[in-house]
């Protein structure tokens, strides 16, 4: 570590945990730990020498909310390179800290604008609270663009709050042993400022999922899961070969900002079915949707369209006006739709392709909200974000509902 120019040196100590995840020399590296376990205090640290390393240019520092970024990530920056290192100035309009020799910039943003993320090449990133459901994967992927010119590291530091892209993409990679990524876990407690008393108390009053996470920085299932009966490790599989008489049928949610698509397959013999293509796209006209769904039609035995809740007939229309047959799904009410996706999984007769992370991220966040017991309510947390779900509760409803519409 290098000594502030002109000031005190700063001593940094680590505990085991942190010291483990410093020394690491993977690309993409985790820190899935309990709460207040020294884990956005270790950020800017990882991130100083990271700026050592690699030198002069831009580098990217991301959390999961706006309140998130403004209470907790800017203030931990500040403390970090301008309190006591003296390194540059914070220009809070801009969101970015330059350097005092202005060839260093760290841009700072929050995940709930993913957009945003767009606009650098960075040489090595930070995401703070990436496990939280506001860090969604399309944002994951935006800091990954960001970092493959320079193919630069990146650091996340969370705590565990649900089963998606976190765990599907960084810990069951690391766990099966891809070599460009590493996982450090440790408890609360293992900050040795973190009082023991106080980590014994929610160890006896939390209900275990939430100790085991919250507490422990262990994946569990949470309250509330819609589609707890997914389970990603028997049910994603590798891609396999669909035999072209294979019924498919598609399921769409419509929006201007964010269209999905998912593409089933149906093997009738063993009645079972394949979810093998998704996408989620903005900034196309519905003729422009149509066509590039339709490019998949022409090469595949297509017999069934399904989109848009009952309201959206005006979108149905769009979409049969562009030569797409397209058919209101026969189930419209959520919770008999979000049934009919349930039964499936407890039978295990629905698979998803380890190549659709969209819809393994969404399966394992989609979630009910929790009343101050910890006990899930009927309403579902953040209902309207989760559009690909939507179209595989569409496709489903119309694929074994009956009515299919020849198309």
């Amino acid at each position: 570590m290098i000594r502030p120019t002109g000031r005190n040196e700063v001593t940094v100590r680590r505990h085991p945990g942190q010291r483990k995840a410093y020394q690491s020399e993977r690309r993409f590296i985790a820190i899935i730990s309990g709460t207040q376990s020294g884990k956005t205090s270790f950020g800017p640290v990882w991130l100083h020498r990271e700026i050592e390393r690699c030198g002069a240019g831009d580098y990217l520092v991301v959390t999961a909310t706006y309140p998130l970024f403004k209470l907790k990530l800017v203030p931990e920056m500040l403390r970090w390179f301008v309190d006591l290192w003296g390194w540059g100035e914070y220009h809070a309009s801009d969101r970015v800290l330059t350097s005092r020799d202005g060839q260093t910039r760290i841009i700072l943003g929050s995940a709930q604008a993913p957009s945003g993320l767009e606009s650098a090449t960075a040489k090595a990133a930070w995401c703070d609270e990436a496990g939280q459901d506001a860090f969604r994967l399309e944002s994951w992927e935006a800091v990954q663009r960001r970092l493959s010119l320079a193919q630069g590291r990146c650091l996340i530091t969370t705590t565990p709050y649900n089963l998606g892209w976190l765990k599907t993409q960084v810990y069951d990679r690391w766990r099966a042993g891809d070599p460009d990524y590493d996982v450090i876990q440790f408890k609360s407690i293992d900050n040795p400022a973190f009082p023991r008393e106080e980590y014994d108390r929610a160890k006896r009053t939390l209900p275990a999922w939430k100790f085991a996470m919250f507490y422990r920085g262990e994946f569990t299932r949470p309250a509330g899961l819609i589609y707890e009966d997914y389970d990603d490790e028997t049910m994603a599989i590798e891609p396999i070969a669909l035999p072209v008489e294979w019924p498919r049928y598609v399921g769409i949610d419509f929006g201007a900002v964010n269209t999905a698509l998912v593409w089933i397959a149906h093997d009738v013999e063993r009645r079972a079915y394949y979810l093998y293509r998704e996408s989620l796209e903005g900034g196309l006209s519905t003729a422009q949707h149509a066509s590039k769904a339709l490019s998949h039609a022409t090469v595949e035995r297509v017999v069934g369209w399904y989109g848009g809740a009952k309201s959206e007939t005006q979108q149905r229309m769009d979409w049969r006006a562009s030569g797409v047959m397209m058919r209101e799904p026969t189930i419209n009410d959520v919770e008999a739709g979000i049934d009919r996706v349930i039964s499936l999984f407890k039978q295990q007769r629905l698979y998803v392709f380890k190549t659709c992370p969209g819809i393994r991220d969404e399966l394992g966040t989609y979630s009910r909200e929790v009343d101050e017991m910890g006990q899930p309510t009927e309403k579902i947390r953040d209902k309207e974000t989760f559009h690909r779900l939507d179209s595989l509760r569409y496709v489903i409803s119309g694929a074994t509902g009956g009515g299919m519409f020849i198309g």
